[in-house]
C-alpha cells in the first residue's frame, strides 16, 4: 500500500505544485488504485508516474471546489483511450453527479466503460471484503468530506513447519488454509485452520481529509491512523486568515495528529504564497508539535 501525491497546492496551479490529487496504490492488495480528488491537469501529472489510468477504479472527491475536481472530466475521457474498459465509481458530495454528467454531455464524451456516481452522506460509504471507507463532514465553506480508509485485519502468518508435521506439503491447500478452510486429514479428523495461523495482522488505517478548519470530525477520522493527510494551507502566523477562509494551519494540523495518536502526518494543500524556503518553515512549525511530520511534494510517494 502506497500513497503518491499528484498535486499538493491550494487554489491554483503553481510552478512547483499542481492542485490537489492523491493516489492510494492498492496494487498488491487489490490490483487497483484509488484516486482522492482530481484537480486540474491531474491526467498530465499521471504521465510523470508509473500509474496506469485503467488501474484507477474508484475516485473519491472531497468537495466541489474547482481545485479538487476540474481535472475529472478530462481524466474520465482519457481513460477510455488508454485501455480503460473496466467500471469506475466516483464518490462525492451532492452535486458531483450533475457536474460529471453535464461535462461529459456538453463535450459529447462517450466512455467505453461503465461509470457509477454515488453522492454520499456521512457514515460507511464502501465496504468490500478487505477494506471499509468511512466519510464524515468537515468544516469548510462548502460541504467537504474526510475519508477514513480501513484495511480489515488479515490472516496471520501460515505455520508451514506445523503443516509439514501433519504431512501436508506446499500446494494449493496452503492458500485454502490461509483463507480459513479447515484441514481434513485422511482419517477424517478435522483440524481448524487457526491451528496453522499466527495472530491476525492488524489492518492499516489511512485518513485523507478535504479542506477544513480544525474540527472534531477530523480527529475522529484520524484516530490511530498510520498516515493522516491533512491540509496546511497557511502558516500559524496567518491563523486568522485560515479561519476566515475555512482552512487549517500547520500547527492546527499537527495538534489534530497528536490528539488522534496517528503514526505519521503528511501536510498538503499548500498556498502558492510559500516558496521552497518558507515551505521548510511550515514543516518545522508542525514538527515542533508533532515530530513525525512530512511535507508532501508533487510526485512524492510514501509506503504505508
Amino acid at each position: 500500500m502506497k500513497l503518491q501525491f499528484l498535486g499538493t497546492g491550494a487554489g491554483i496551479p503553481a510552478k512547483s505544485r499542481n492542485v490537489t490529487a492523491i493516489a492510494l496504490k492498492l496494487l498488491e492488495e487489490k490490483g487497483s488504485i484509488w484516486l482522492f480528488d482530481c484537480g486540474e491537469a491531474t491526467q498530465h501529472q499521471i504521465l510523470h508516474t508509473n500509474i496506469k489510468p485503467r488501474r484507477i477504479d474508484k475516485i473519491f472527491i472531497t468537495h466541489l471546489h474547482g481545485d479538487h475536481l476540474y481535472g475529472l472530466p478530462g481524466f474520465l475521457s482519457s481513460r477510455s483511450f488508454q485501455g480503460g474498459e473496466t467500471p469506475l465509481t466516483i464518490y462525492g458530495p451532492k452535486g458531483i453527479k450533475e457536474y460529471v454528467q453535464i461535462s461529459l454531455a456538453v463535450s459529447k464524451t462517450f466512455l467505453k466503460y461503465a461509470l457509477n456516481i454515488i453522492e454520499i452522506d456521512e457514515g460507511i460509504i464502501l465496504e468490500e471484503h478487505d477494506f471499509i471507507v468511512e466519510a464524515k463532514i468537515l468544516e469548510h465553506g462548502v460541504t467537504s468530506y474526510g475519508y477514513r480508509i480501513i484495511e480489515k485485519d488479515r490472516p496471520g502468518k501460515l505455520d508451514t513447519a506445523k503443516l509439514k508435521q501433519y504431512g501436508i506439503m506446499p500446494g494449493p491447500i496452503y492458500k485454502k488454509i490461509k483463507e480459513g478452510e479447515d484441514l481434513i486429514l485422511d482419517d477424517g479428523t478435522v483440524i481448524g485452520s487457526k491451528t496453522f495461523l499466527g495472530p491476525n495482522i492488524k489492518g492499516r488505517i489511512v485518513t485523507i481529509l478535504g479542506d477544513t478548519r480544525t474540527c472534531a470530525s477530523a480527529e475522529v477520522l484520524a484516530k490511530e491512523a498510520k498516515i493522516l493527510v491533512h491540509e496546511a494551507t497557511f502558516s500559524e502566523k496567518e491563523s486568522s486568515i485560515a479561519t476566515e477562509y475555512y482552512h487549517s494551519t500547520t500547527v492546527q494540523a499537527a495538534k489534530t495528529a497528536k490528539r488522534a495518536n496517528v503514526d505519521c502526518l503528511i501536510l498538503t494543500h499548500i498556498s502558492a504564497r510559500y516558496d521552497q524556503a518558507l515551505t521548510e518553515q511550515l514543516l518545522q512549525e508542525a514538527r515542533a508539535i508533532f515530530p513525525n511530520t512530512y511535507m508532501a511534494e508533487d510526485f512524492s510517494e510514501y509506503e504505508i
